[in-house]
Formats: C-alpha cells, structure tokens, sequence
C-alpha cells in the first residue's frame, strides 16, 4: 500500500488516529530522505498539538527502533540494567552509579549523550579525565561488560538513526515539548540498546526540562509502558530539580564530587538519589539480598569505577583539570538559604563554558559552579555562597546576570522531597 506524506500530515492535523502502516512508512520515508523536513516538521507540529494514543506511540517507537541495529547482551554472564535521566544541573548520578550497579552483580551498559544548553551531558564530564575515551565499538561494549561490568559511552550511529535526524529537527522547529516524541526518542535508543531492565529518572522543577509535575508524571507514565509493552522491565522514579544535585555544576567539579561519592562521602542528595536509583534497577534486574549502600561504603564500587575509566584509556590516578580563574559570590544576608534556583545555576554554568548552544561547540572541562550552602541552610552576611570557575574572567559578567535573581535568603522555606513519586506499569 503507497502512503502521501500530505495524507499522514493531515489525518494528524485533523485530530485523527495515523495507522500502523503510516507510521512505518513516514519514518522510513523520512530516515532515507523521501519525506521532507519540512513535512516532518509539520506533522510532529500537529503531534505536539494533537497528541498520540498509546498504540500510535508504541508503533512510532517501534518504527524508529526498525530504523537502525539493535544491540543483544544475552550472552553476557549477568543480568543488564540501565539508567535514563531527562537531565537537569549538576545531574552526575550516572558517574556513580554504573559502577556501584555493577559492583552488585548487574551489567550497566550506559549509553550517555552531551550536554546542550543548561543541561550537562555525562560524556563531557568524563572527558574533563586525562585520555578517557567515549567511543567504543559493540566488541569493546560486551568485552567490557563482560569483564568490568559497566560501561559509559557514547550511542554508536547504529542505533535509531531516524531518531537522530527527528531530534535535529525537533530542536530547531519548536516542537522539542511534544511528550510522544520525547517518550518515543528516549525509549526507541534504550529499547534498540537491548537492555533487560530500565530505570526512569525523571526530573521536574525549574532546572529540568519537565516544569510541571503533571507533564512529568504523563511523560514518566509513557515511557514506562513503551518500556514494558517492549518485553523490558521499567520503572520511572519521578525527583525534584528545583535545587541543583549535589554542591557542583560542571565538568571536572561534578567528576571530583563523584569520586567523593564512591569513597564513601558525598552530599546527601546525591547518595540517596544513587542509591535509590541503584536499588530500583538491581530489583528490575531481579537481583536481591545486595545493599548498594554497604558498596559505596567498602569500596567495591569505587574499584569498578577505576576499572572501567582505565578500560576506556582513561588515567583514574590522574589530577583533575582546575580553573585558573574564579569568582565568589557572597550572602547579601543573614538567615535561612530558601531558594537556590536550579535553571539560573544551570544557564550560568553555561555561560562560564561548562556547556554548549550548538551541538558542535566546544566545552571547558574546568567551568562551572561550587555551591557553598544549599536550601535549608543557615548563612551569614558575607559568607560565600558561590563560587565561579571558569577559563576567562570575561565570563563571569554574564553568568552573574543568569544568578541575579536565583537566592532567597529569610523567606519561609519548605523542604522539597528528592524522590516524589515511583511510577511501574
């Protein structure tokens, strides 16, 4: 049957339902160049505006997932398990917890992306250590998690291509928002990954991409039944992102706080989100009786951590990049911190150079934020409150501006909980 990408356009526009065979035919049309961009563009436009039922998402994944290779790991001697955050500022749980997991006796095999705009991207973290290297072919992939357990690297172009070209399109067309398509990219790349089970975290708060707790839960709600009508073992766990994880935004910074998490130390916030994460995918991997916590604590998870950068050319031992310049930014006032705004410590993490506006622009490994007190904590006039670093003073002008209106001191403050709601099918 020949299909017109005007029809598919216009079923969608006029609120219709697109069938199987639409979909299959839109996306490989559009995967090898028959369908314009900017017919794409228009029908994912009536997508956001439109929506889609559960079986068009489940077929338009399923589409994107035919659109490129899928990875197997039966073999491997272990069960598999994987992380996806929707991102948010200072977000380096991945860094700790591939190897705590794997420590527990569950492959990771973490395909991680990089960061664009105020959401930092886990590959460039690790980048910011001396030789580590991102891209692996599939035979370095298994070997490694046959042998170490966890590996964190870049997705090969193998894996759902059309969402590769959707995504670019996505961005530049105001249609980014559409929570079919979102759903649809993050699960099509962790369903053709080939992983046994799938832990969710998604964020909502002003540094994440989700601000509304209700568009959160719909797209956490989505994903896990793409996940679970796809054969793999999913679970969302709905966490805050008003405030940023952790006291560090940036490269290098959040690397030196992962390390301080897997001796052992750490911020609060961090740990119990990593170890929580931890426990929800040792469950879904059908693993019992391991305390990811008592890991951190011996050491096991910091041993696989050095393992596994050493296995992608990385030097564990070596000294973390440190910037040459930086900028304290002090408590104007004496009484409780209320609010530390995520989005504005993320934009101005990015205006230092821990982040990039295109896809190609180069990051700093050594720029960005140190928090010195988070909500909840009694400050002094004066104490400092921020610390910037940065290649270049000229950058602190702006990144200033970003954090003109991002602390409140003295007024009431509630305590957010980090973990709002757990979501399985």
């Amino acid at each position: 049957m020949s299909f017109d990408a005007v029809d598919v356009i216009r079923t969608k526009r006029d609120r219709g339902e697109l069938s199987d065979g639409q979909i299959d035919w839109v996306i490989d049309a559009y995967t090898r160049g028959a369908v314009a961009d900017e017919q794409m563009s228009s029908l994912a436009m009536a997508i956001l505006l439109n929506g889609m039922t559960r079986r068009e998402i489940a077929r338009w994944t399923a589409a994107m997932i035919a659109s490129g290779e899928r990875m197997d790991f039966a073999k491997l001697s272990r069960p598999t398990a994987d992380k996806h955050s929707t991102g948010g500022v200072g977000d380096k749980i991945t860094l700790p917890l591939a190897p705590l997991v794997a420590a527990c006796g569950v492959a990771v095999p973490q395909l991680s992306g990089r960061g664009l705009g105020h959401t930092g991207g886990t590959l460039d973290k690790l980048e910011s250590i001396p030789g580590w290297r991102a891209a692996l072919s599939n035979t370095e992939l298994m070997n490694q998690l046959e042998d170490v357990g966890a590996v964190i690297c870049a997705a090969g172009d193998g894996l759902a291509p059309a969402d590769k070209k959707l995504y670019a399109l996505r961005d530049v067309t105001g249609t980014v928002e559409a929570i079919p398509l979102i759903a649809s990219s993050i699960m099509s790349k962790k369903i053709a990954e080939g992983t046994g089970a799938l832990v969710l975290d998604v964020k909502v708060g002003t540094g994440a991409f989700m601000k509304d707790l209700g568009d959160a839960r719909e797209l956490a709600e989505t994903m896990v039944a793409l996940g679970t009508d796809a054969g793999v073992r999913t679970v969302a766990l709905l966490t805050d992102m008003s405030t940023p994880l952790g006291l560090t935004a940036g490269n290098a910074l959040e690397v030196r706080e992962s390390l301080e998490v897997l001796a052992g130390g750490g911020p609060a916030d961090v740990v119990e989100l990593t170890v929580a994460l931890a426990a929800e995918m040792l469950a879904a991997a059908g693993v019992t009786g391991v305390d990811p916590a008592e890991k951190l604590r011996d050491g096991s998870a910091m041993d696989v951590w050095r393992r596994m950068i050493a296995a992608q050319d990385g030097d564990p031992d070596a000294e973390l990049p440190v910037a040459p310049e930086q900028h304290v930014v002090k408590a104007e006032s004496t009484g409780v911190l209320s609010r530390l705004d995520a989005l504005a410590v993320g934009v101005a993490a990015w205006r230092l150079g821990a982040g990039r506006a295109r896809k190609e622009d180069p990051v700093s490994p050594v720029a960005g934020i140190e928090l010195h007190a988070k909500p909840g904590d009694e400050v002094t006039a004066g104490q400092p409150l921020l610390t910037l670093h940065a290649d270049d003073a000229s950058r602190f002008e702006r990144a200033l501006e970003s954090l003109a209106d991002a602390v409140d001191i003295g007024t009431p403050y509630e305590a957010q909980q980090l973990i709002i709601d757990r979501i399985t099918a």
